[in-house]
């Protein structure tokens, strides 16, 4: 297989799921594309919120995201990675995190994103502060 072609997108404007979905390419031999919403929930450790301000350091940001892109490519035979990640003001009920993980089987491409989000949230420098 080819190198794993991968996407990062850190961006303060909406998640628009329906064109970043339209702009899929997958080769022949792909079976499966997994994505993952992560949609901001009104509540932080039992505080109700009305949005999330996210706030990061890019160039780490990319750096440790390049660091799990790199793992991913070395554990699983995944055709292409995009994520897309929120900066900024993200309200309840709206996306914060957009994954799409283009695998040749379905059990390939859960287990990447799963590792994906796991590792984003344990080693990647974006900070999150709830509003009331």
């Amino acid at each position: 297989m080819r190198a794993m072609k991968h996407q990062l997108t850190l961006t303060p404007g909406a998640i628009d799921e329906p064109a970043l979905i339209a702009a899929r390419q997958m080769s022949a031999g792909m079976g499966a594309a997994v994505y993952f919403s992560g949609v901001v929930r009104g509540s932080e450790e039992d505080q109700t919120i009305s949005a999330i301000e996210y706030t990061a350091f890019a160039q780490m940001v990319e750096r440790q995201f390049h660091l799990i892109f790199d793992q991913i490519e070395k554990r699983w035979p995944i055709e292409s990675l995009r994520i897309v990640h929120r900066l900024g003001v993200v309200k309840v009920n709206e996306p914060s995190l957009w994954l799409e993980v283009v695998a040749p089987h379905r059990g390939e491409a859960f287990a990447a994103g799963q590792f994906l989000i796991d590792e984003m949230k344990r080693t990647v420098p974006i900070w999150k502060k709830p509003l009331p």
